[in-house]
C-alpha cells in the first residue's frame, strides 16, 4: 500500500466513524411570553407615586430581568386587562407586549414588532394605584425571536438580526419561520413565543426546539 492509498484509507475510516456518531442537535430552550408591560421610570412614578421603585417577584432567564410584584390595569377601546404584570427594570420607553388575541380583546390593532420598535404602534391607557397614564404608542405583538450570546451565535453560524427556521415536533408539529436572532453579551440563550403561537403548537415553558435553517 502506497502513501496515497494509506491516506485515502484513513480518511474513509474517519468519515465512517463520524457518520456513525449522532450529530449534535441545534436546540434552543423555548419559554412562553404571556402578556406583560415594561414601564419607563416616569410612568412608574406616575402610576405608583413619586420616587417609586419596582420590586422583584422573581428573576427571569435573561440576566438582570425580573417579574415585578406590581401589576397595572391596561385599558383599550373595547376592553380592559385588570392585572398586567410589570417586568423590570424600568426602561426608556413604555411597551406593552400582548398576543394578537389579547389585542383584539381590548380593541387595538395587532402589530408585530421587535421589542423596542414602537414607532407607529397603537396606544392605550394604564391605570395604577396612584394615577392613570395615556400612552400614545407602545402596544406590540412581539416578533418571535431568540436571545443569544455572541458565542451562541458563532456556534449556530448566525448573526444579530438574522432570521432562522425553528421546528417543534410532536402531535402539533410545526416549523416557525422568521425567528430572529438577537445577539448580545448580556443575553442568555432562549427563544420566546407568545401565548397564541405556543398554545397552537402545544408548547410549554422549557420545551426544546430545533433550529433547522
Amino acid at each position: 500500500m502506497n502513501e496515497e492509498q494509506l491516506v485515502e484509507l484513513i480518511v474513509k475510516e474517519v468519515m465512517a466513524k463520524l457518520k456513525d456518531q449522532p450529530q449534535q442537535k441545534r436546540e434552543v430552550v423555548c419559554n412562553v411570553s404571556a402578556r406583560h408591560i415594561h414601564l419607563s421610570q416616569a410612568h412608574v412614578e406616575a402610576l405608583f407615586g413619586e420616587g417609586y421603585q419596582l420590586t422583584k417577584l422573581k428573576d427571569l432567564m435573561q440576566p438582570g430581568q425580573f417579574a415585578c410584584n406590581e401589576t397595572v390595569a391596561v385599558i383599550g377601546p373595547k376592553g380592559t386587562f385588570p392585572k398586567v404584570r410589570i417586568l423590570g427594570p424600568a426602561r426608556g420607553d413604555t411597551q406593552l407586549e400582548i398576543s394578537a388575541t389579547d389585542a383584539r380583546t381590548i380593541g387595538v390593532q395587532p402589530v408585530v414588532r421587535m421589542s423596542g420598535k414602537v414607532q407607529g404602534t397603537p396606544g392605550f391607557i394604564i391605570e395604577g394605584p396612584k394615577g392613570r397614564v395615556t400612552v400614545e404608542q407602545g402596544a406590540i405583538v412581539a416578533a418571535r425571536h431568540i436571545h443569544a450570546t455572541p458565542a451562541d451565535a458563532e456556534r449556530f453560524g448566525v448573526k444579530d438580526g438574522q432570521a432562522v427556521r425553528v421546528r417543534k415536533t410532536g402531535d402539533r408539529a410545526v416549523v416557525f419561520e422568521n425567528v430572529v436572532f438577537r445577539v448580545s453579551p448580556s443575553f442568555a440563550l432562549e427563544m420566546h413565543l407568545d401565548t397564541d403561537e405556543a398554545n397552537a403548537a402545544f408548547i410549554k415553558d422549557g420545551d426544546m426546539l430545533e433550529i433547522i435553517g
